[in-house]
């Protein structure tokens, strides 16, 4: 998007009237407003009690980096369709990578638009070093396309820190915030100790439900209720969290236009952006398509283009009124121990943003910022950092096939029509196969034992387990009441034989109202990012 693209798009709205009575009371910080005059040429600088860089140990910073085209932009290549061979691809690292060698000095000739470390590990603005800043600006230009001129972008430490901003800038104690039915139990954490009430919104297969959520504003009582309306909607749109589920445009755009309506400010948390694996196929139909691929040669900018153009599009796109305020990090691109992330919003938020930061975590670690601007900005450019998510992304995409050919081969699968969370979707359905010596299981264990869709976006595969015609559990004297039921123990019976995933008592948008009854449905999230034992196998111990 160029400049005179941006500056033909309307300015946002004055949302001056969501902010918190915290927001509204806080003044800058007194000792970060001088910091604007540092770095002028000529300037004699005795105000602050900062320390001398020469007086750092650091010398320099130096890492050594992998080449952006270590892995491959194309999903794995087996040499056979057979999921054991996909899994073996996976896990066999490259034997000798290529690097490179960067380095960021104590001291530049540039110290505002260069990367140094007598900059960056000084105390500094909240905003981050200037180099890093830019990059960010125009990444979430190119990215995400915002539909309003005057976007802002801030620094933050982390996606945890981002919520958790907003949260205390925009609600007040005994307000509410719209989630989802299924939900990452970090953002609720975050507000159910301010006093914040948490309202879980349904989804189907192609995320919230619009119409479950006019619903919810429409018919709000506050009388029967307790709190006012929510002001502030919180979603993971894209790799849902932990569902796996992808909210595509026409959903977004209808949620973005119920959210003007009722005057609704989208908290839009998304890590997994970058990592939209697309749809899942079966070992054969990857083969063929693999072997009809043909590469064709493009200029940097065209690459870059074309990947931004394969990428579901940002909430941010479709906002016209500035009410979007989206959280990206480095975790899953760079390292989540980076600690680095930022906003884009309007303007009146990223500076109350910037206040509340002032006062807590300030900016990210000098360290961090050195070593991923110097990387980013410095090293590989927007281009090389495109080819480095293309690579990555291709991982992903990789391990979650993988995950879902162990389990396809493990039972025995059929595709069916998706109901509840899952209408609108083919559901892949499983059943205990015959043993290894082709005797037939009783048909007690033949009956739907599992059930899910492959996600197209994000980390994880959400598995729904069926429980049905089982009596409900009585209680041991031992066994805590919220523990009582077949999901949970059957989570403790998978984690005691060795297999560890999550249940779905943890992702409860509302925790007093489950959004199915876990002795009829138990619900795991399974993720398929960072296991290096074999799936199949250990799945089949644990589960048969």
């Amino acid at each position: 998007m160029s400049t005179r693209d941006i500056e033909k798009l309307p300015k946002s709205l004055d949302f001056s009237h969501h902010l918190s009575d915290i927001a509204k009371a806080r003044a800058p910080s007194p000792l970060k407003t001088f910091y604007k005059y540092y770095g002028r040429p000529g300037l004699l600088a005795l105000a602050g009690g900062i320390p001398h860089p020469d007086y750092f140990p650091f010398a320099t910073l130096e890492a050594t980096t992998l080449a952006i085209d270590t892995y491959s932009d194309t999903p794995g290549e087996p040499g056979s369709p057979s999921p054991l061979s996909w899994l073996w691809n996976l896990f066999s690292p490259p034997a000798k990578p290529r690097t490179t060698r960067i380095t960021v000095p104590k001291y530049v000739s540039d110290p505002i638009n260069d990367v140094n470390l007598a900059t960056s590990l000084q105390y500094t603005m909240a905003r981050g070093i200037v180099p890093l800043q830019e990059f960010l600006q125009d990444y979430s230009a190119r990215f995400y396309k915002p539909g309003f001129s005057d976007f802002a972008t801030l620094v933050h430490t982390g996606n945890t820190d981002a919520w958790s901003r907003v949260i205390y800038n925009l609600l007040n104690p005994g307000d509410s915030l719209l989630v989802e039915e299924w939900t990452y139990p970090g953002a609720l954490s975050t507000a159910l100790p301010v006093g914040v009430h948490a309202v879980a919104v349904p989804l189907d297969s192609m995320g919230m439900r619009p119409d479950a959520l006019r619903e919810i504003l429409e018919n709000w009582d506050e009388t029967a209720r307790g709190f006012k309306r929510p002001r502030l909607l919180y979603t993971v749109p894209i790799g849902q969290n932990p569902s796996g589920l992808t909210t595509a445009e026409a959903r977004k755009r209808a949620i973005y236009e119920i959210c003007v309506e009722f005057d609704i400010i989208i908290g839009e948390d998304d890590p997994y952006f970058i990592l939209q694996e697309g749809e899942y196929e079966v070992p054969e139909v990857r083969v063929k398509r693999q072997k009809a691929l043909v590469s064709k040669k493009m200029t940097e900018e065209d690459e870059i283009e074309e990947f931004i153009g394969t990428i579901e599009p940002s909430y941010l796109r479709y906002d016209y009124q500035g009410r979007v305020i989206r959280c990206d990090t480095f975790s899953k691109t760079i390292a989540p121990g980076s600690r680095v992330g930022w906003f884009t919003c309007n303007p009146l938020f990223a500076e109350r943003f910037e206040r509340a930061g002032e006062v807590s975590t300030q900016a990210p670690s000098g360290f961090a910022q050195s070593m991923i601007t110097q990387l980013l900005v410095k090293t590989w450019g927007m281009g090389g950092y495109v080819r480095w998510l293309k690579g990555i992304r291709a991982e992903y995409t990789t391990r979650r096939d993988a995950l879902i050919d162990a389990i396809v081969h493990e039972m025995d699968v059929e595709l069916v029509r998706g109901e509840g969370i899952l209408e609108g979707a083919m559901v892949f359905q499983g059943t205990v196969k015959d043993d290894e010596k082709g005797r037939m299981v009783e048909k007690s264990r033949k009956k739907i034992r599992v059930s899910f869709v492959p996600p197209t976006s994000g980390m994880f595969v959400w598995l729904r387990v069926d429980f049905t015609g089982l009596l409900p559990p009585i209680r041991a004297p031992d066994e805590e009441e919220k523990d009582a039921n077949h999901e949970t123990r059957f989570w403790i019976k998978l984690a005691e034989s060795g297999l560890l995933i999550l249940p779905g008592w943890v992702f409860r948008g509302e925790k007093d109202h489950p959004p199915s009854n876990p002795n009829v449905y138990g619900h795991y999230r399974v993720s398929f990012s960072d296991s290096t034992v074999c799936i199949s196998l250990s799945g089949r111990r644990c589960l048969y």
